[in-house]
Order: C-alpha cells, then structure tokens, then sequence
C-alpha cells in the first residue's frame, strides 16, 4: 500500500465519524443513541478473538535513528489504539549499559515504564531480550553466565507486571548440541523465573531456533508450565549465506505457516511480523487468513504483537497498517 491510498483509507474513517457527528446535530437524542447503539452491536460482533499489543521494535528507527525517548513508548501505543506493550531491552541499552546495569538503573528503568503505563492505561505484557548473552552456548560456563545475565530482567518483567520475558536460543549451530545446551539453558532460566510467576518464551528468531519442531521439540524436553514460545509470522530463515542469524541473504527457509502450527501448542504469545502491503491492504509475504486461523485453531486468545519491520511505509503507517489488516483478518475468524 503507498501512502496516498494509506491516507485515503484513513480519511474515510474520518469522513464516517464526521458523517455521525453531523446526524447527532440533526437528530434527537432517542435516534442518536440507537444509532450509537447499532454501531457498537455491529464492532462487538466482529471484534478478532484476540487481544492487541505492540512490540517496540515497530518503532526502533524512530528510537535508534531519529532520537526519539524509548519511555515515550506507552503514549504512542495508547494513540495508536494498543492495549498492550511489548519492551524491547537493546532499545534502552544506551543508559542501561552506562550504569552497568546496577539495581538503580534497572529500577529506574521498571518505575518509568510503569508510570507511563499507568498513565496511558495499558497493560505490560512481555520484554524482548537480546545481547544477553548465549544462552545455547556450548561451553557449559558460558551459557550459565548468559542464564545469570537474564534474572534482572526476569526481576523487571515480575516488577512490571509482565507475563513473560522473550529470550533468544543463539550459540551452537549444529542440530544435535543445539538442542542440548537449548534445552539445559532454558530449563535454568525457567527454574530462576518459576516463583516469580515469569515465563521464558523463545521466537523463531533465526539460526535453529526458526527450524520449528525442533524448537517445538525443546520445550517437549524442557517440560516446563513456563517455558514455551513465541511464534513470529516472518522469522523463518535457518541458514543464511554468511553463517550470521540476521543480517546476510537467507539460504535456508522453513515453512511459515508449517512452523506457526508446530510452535503454537506452545505459545504464550504471538508475534504479527509484517514487512508490506497491497492495495488492499493485505500483507505481500504473509496470508493473514491462513496465519490467523492456525492461531485460532490452536485456542490462542491472548495479545498478538504488531511487529512492523518494512521500508515503504514510514513506522506509524506500517503499525497502523499491520493493525488494521490484523483487525481485518482477525474479525473473520471470530
């Protein structure tokens, strides 16, 4: 979707609300209010069968590239019609890593998000982690320090009020000691995360972990009520060119909507990527139906993240779009 036809799709929901506003003046109260009445038993029947979170990176060249404050967060999602806030840990690692993560600095950093949080109305749902560490490192002493690194983010995700923290599988690349040092890894952090009521959830965030039944057979291993996934509509690529988890041409991909299906029995949250739209406003790469209906069919009635990651939009008309198509596709399933 360009932009001018992204703005005329807003207007005309301009144009209804207006087109209401000016029948309230030459109506009386009675037909005004059933009116009302109508539209609300007309959205109630259509609303998707989950609820709406926005994941921060959405707006992570907003941050990172344009100096926008991280803690402004909560306002914007609230704008944008959220009711939920996905952290991202690297976007505050500026002033995190300055204080070498000390107890002030990561209260510091609890007490802004839930100030801002309260003061919006909504509800912290999960912080993503990176650069913690390798927590499927071979070496049995580094993967203990990665584990370590986590619980203050563990601790912060308990103090928010959060469910889960979302944690990366990086370190041994060949199936066999992945699925090992995953495995003891994990069971480690949720063990730490256990009595303060945290899950540790894993995406399919590149390297292995996009491999999906063998990340769906980790958490069979694991066996944990709190360990379980994350399951992200895009981040499917196993193998890239460069041997990397991000960054080089993707050599090796994994069936999206196969590894949706095989990781949502796990699932304690959901991760909407989208990169681009058509003209009517339907994701280029991903079938949002077809996506959607494995969710629902899994009996998935929490948050789905927006996680807009494409070019041609800026990042608040990708949010916005991304939302819309989910509110879309999430409505015809209910």
């Amino acid at each position: 979707m360009n932009r001018r036809k992204f703005v005329n799709k807003t207007a005309k929901t301009g144009l209804a609300i207006t087109f209401l506003g000016g029948y309230a003046c030459k109506q009386g109260k009675k037909e005004v209010d059933n009116v009302i009445a109508d539209e609300e038993i007309s959205l109630a029947a259509t609303e998707p069968f989950f609820k709406l979170s926005l994941a921060q990176w959405s707006i992570n060249k907003m941050i990172r590239e344009g100096g926008v404050d991280p803690y402004t967060f909560a306002e914007k999602a609230a704008n944008w019609g959220f009711s939920g806030l996905e952290y991202v840990s690297q976007l505050y690692k500026t002033e995190l890593e300055a204080a070498d993560y000390s107890e002030e600095a990561m209260k510091n950093f609890v007490d802004k998000c839930n100030a801002e949080a309260e003061k919006y109305g909504l509800e912290n749902v999960l912080i993503m982690i990176d650069r913690q560490g390798d927590l499927a490192a071979a070496d049995e002493k580094e993967r203990k320090v990665a584990v370590e690194n986590h619980y203050k983010w563990v601790d912060a995700a308990a103090a928010m009020g959060c469910h889960s923290i979302r944690v990366n599988l990086n370190g041994v690349q060949e199936p066999e000691g992945w699925m090992a040092a995953s495995v003891d890894g994990l069971t480690q952090l949720a063990t730490y995360a256990k009595d303060k009521k945290i899950n540790i959830i894993v995406e399919n965030h590149g390297g292995l972990s996009s491999n999906a039944a063998m990340l769906a057979n980790v958490m069979t291993t694991v066996n944990m009520d709190n360990c379980g996934t994350l399951p992200d509509f895009g981040n499917f690529c196993v193998k890239r060119e460069s041997g990397d988890y991000y960054d080089s041409k993707c050599i090796e991909e994994y069936d999206k909507y196969q590894g949706v299906a095989e990781l949502m029995p796990h699932a304690k949250a959901v991760s909407a990527k989208a990169y681009d739209f058509d003209e009517n406003g339907d994701e280029t790469k991903i079938d949002y139906s077809r996506i959607l209906k494995l969710v629902k069919e899994a009996g998935y009635t929490g948050y789905v993240g927006v996680e807009y990651e494409g070019s041609n939009l800026s990042e608040e008309e990708g949010i916005l779009a991304t939302k819309n198509l989910l509110i879309k596709a999430g409505s015809a399933l209910a």
